[in-house]
């Protein structure tokens, strides 16, 4: 299981160091292609093995990344392996980005739709969304088709739903909360 308070802890530290040099963005992108190109089963496996000798994963990212990402995201491998807490690194770049989105005063804004909303109507329901709230909003956009039609926005904690397939939800829990 893996503790999200201790990825947050390594998050913070690595988030200091980046913004110290100047290397939040580059950072950030460097640890997400670490743990995309680790997320097969191969790799994966092998990086997080405890029966896996730690010199021996360590020569290995260091040849498969050495070079091809940053200082900070290299050494935050090597110390992750060092410490054999090389399954935070999932959790630790999930941290980090929450980290960077606050840094860049952003949260999180999840727009489902039935069908992909054209670039000029979500941005115009995003500055809506700016507007109203005074905040800035790093946007996810995501087609659902069970949606029918209608729009799901999600703001950190809050849910709007005004969808067709919400409505006649809500609309079914009416009319059944009677009887």
């Amino acid at each position: 299981m893996v503790s999200e308070k201790l990825a947050r802890r390594y998050a913070v530290a690595v988030y200091s160091l980046a913004r110290e040099a100047d290397a939040v963005d580059r950072v950030g992108d460097d640890l997400t292609t670490v743990a995309a190109v680790l997320e097969p089963d191969l790799a994966h496996a092998f990086f997080v093995a405890p029966v896996v000798d730690r010199t021996e994963k360590e020569g290995a990212l260091l040849a498969a990344f050495g070079g091809k990402v940053g200082e900070i995201a290299l050494h935050t491998l090597l110390l992750l392996v060092r410490k054999r807490r090389e399954a935070l690194l999932d959790a630790l770049v999930a941290e980090y980005r929450k980290l960077q989105r606050a840094g860049r005063g952003e949260e999180p804004l999840t727009v489902t739709s039935a069908r992909e909303l054209s670039g000029a109507d979500l941005n115009a329901l995003v500055e809506r969304l700016e507007r109203r709230y005074r905040k800035k909003f790093d946007v996810a956009q995501i087609v659902d088709p069970g949606l029918i039609g209608g729009v799901r926005i999600l703001m950190g904690d809050r849910r709007v739903d005004g969808t067709v397939a919400g409505r006649l939800d809500a609309l079914a829990r009416t009319l059944f909360a009677d009887n």
